[in-house]
């Protein structure tokens, strides 16, 4: 088959031009409207998700409030983290209750030397500065209240 054979038997009128332009013109328009629209339901169901994580720490905090609104709560609470005692109450504090695998080992000396660190220290300091403004922030993925999550979601070596 003859591409130009074929090409040549199609026959353009003006109103299939101006319909041809009105699609292509209709899509320059309509796939950033789109691309935009998915950006912003991603943006809405991250938030979304936030703002759950954050309904449950609210909970979770005022059920602790509340206990702590119980008197025999408080009670507890002191006995057990400052050893408050009812006067005539005798209290024994078992000392060296941890087995052998628990207990802390021994830790090298500290040593005396002075040791030479091999980095630039302001280059690590600007590269420090610039990953931190540049980092994404993130939801914190455990139980613990939002003030103890880094801004970053990881550890040091992030």
């Amino acid at each position: 088959m003859d591409v130009r054979g074929w090409l040549g038997g199609i026959r353009l009128s003006g109103f299939m031009v101006i319909m041809l332009g009105l699609v292509v013109l209709a899509a320059f328009v309509l796939v950033p409207t789109i691309g935009t629209y998915v950006e912003q339901r991603q943006r809405i169901s991250a938030l979304e998700a936030a703002v759950a994580l954050a309904q449950d720490d609210v909970e979770r905090l005022e059920a602790e409030q509340d206990r702590w609104r119980d008197p025999a709560f408080i009670t507890t609470q002191a006995r057990e983290r400052l050893y408050y005692v009812k006067p005539g109450e005798v209290v024994y504090l078992v000392d060296n209750d941890l087995s052998s695998a628990d207990v802390p080992q021994e830790q090298a000396a500290v040593s005396d030397d002075v040791e030479q660190t091999r980095t630039d220290w302001m280059t690590q300091m600007v590269r420090s500065v610039t990953e931190a403004g540049l980092a994404q922030t993130v939801v914190p993925a455990s139980d613990e209240p939002l003030g103890e999550q880094p801004a970053d979601g990881g550890g040091p070596d992030s």
